[in-house]
């Protein structure tokens, strides 16, 4: 092993992408997770066609599956030479980023790696989000005995876990990549995940994301997200209000983008509009 790896207890590693950017914060988190004693390893997130990046997943065990939580590339675009390395199947919630096995579906259970993991659709970052929950050990594990010394180890080890992709990230807010992606969903599919933290019996629920550090409260991670989206909601109808007095009757997203989110980047503009978009359909609903 070397440093790009990170030990998250017992029985997830992480591999960060050489993908940093406005959007993939310092780049995409790529997971390989197996029980105690499991032959064979998941692998969450192949990350971008990166050959070291891919060459090092591919290493990490004997792979027997890789998920997918959403379409987008800087997620999927090494999943089909990730397949090819390893032969594993691909799976995800659209067929067409699929390799060699059907697209999951809401509440499916997956067995794999000694482990079974639950599907959730988590739509709103896009249409075909998905998250996923796992219940690990405390003790053992595959990657117990590896050459700590030479990789970044967490100080959690936690029980509980669901991956959950640009649903919840490490840090910063998530986009609402609209038309696909809608508010609506976004915000039940916080609820779900708030709820799913709240009402593990007796631990805390940490939240393994596609981008940043890991969160150890997703229940409080989720909090903190309604409480935002509340308020940029708020925010938008505001500016709205302000359009509407400057005799503007159908605001467009980059008019009322200049308002809420005028102190931000240049760069990420776009992804402001998109967000604004999805908040003015939620607010015409």
């Amino acid at each position: 092993m070397n440093a790009v790896w990170e030990t998250i207890g017992t029985m997830v590693r992480r591999r960060r992408a050489a993908n940093p950017g406005p959007m993939t914060l310092d780049g995409t988190n790529s997971y390989v997770l197996a029980a105690p004693g499991a032959r064979g390893v998941v692998v969450v997130d192949p990350g971008p066609l990166l050959e070291d990046h891919l060459a090092d997943l591919a290493a990490a065990g004997a792979v027997e599956l890789i998920l997918i939580t959403h379409h987008h590339g800087d997620h999927t675009d090494g999943s089909a030479r990730l397949h090819e390395l390893t032969g594993a199947p691909v799976r995800a919630a659209l067929p067409e980023f699929c390799h060699g096995a059907d697209a999951l579906y809401d509440g499916e259970l997956i067995h794999a790696g000694g482990l079974t993991l639950e599907v959730l659709a988590t739509p709103g970052h896009t249409s075909d989000s998905l998250c996923f929950a796992v219940t690990l050990g405390e003790s053992g594990g595959p990657f117990a005995n590896t050459e700590a010394a030479s990789e970044s180890v967490t100080k959690a080890d936690p029980e509980a876990v669901i991956f959950t992709g640009d649903t919840i990230l490490g840090s910063g807010s998530t986009v609402i990549c609209h038309p696909g992606g809608k508010l609506g969903d976004y915000l039940a599919s916080l609820a779900l995940l708030r709820n799913r933290g709240s009402n593990a019996p007796g631990r805390q629920v940490a939240a393994l994301p596609g981008h940043g550090p890991v969160l150890d409260d997703i229940a409080a991670a989720a909090r903190g997200y309604e409480e935002h989206r509340a308020g940029r909601i708020a925010e938008v109808a505001h500016a709205v209000e302000l359009l509407h007095k400057d005799g503007i009757a159908e605001p467009t997203p980059a008019q009322v983008a200049a308002i809420v989110y005028g102190d931000i980047p240049e760069n990420l503009q776009g992804a402001a509009q998109l967000s604004v978009a999805a908040q003015l359909a939620y607010l015409r609903r």
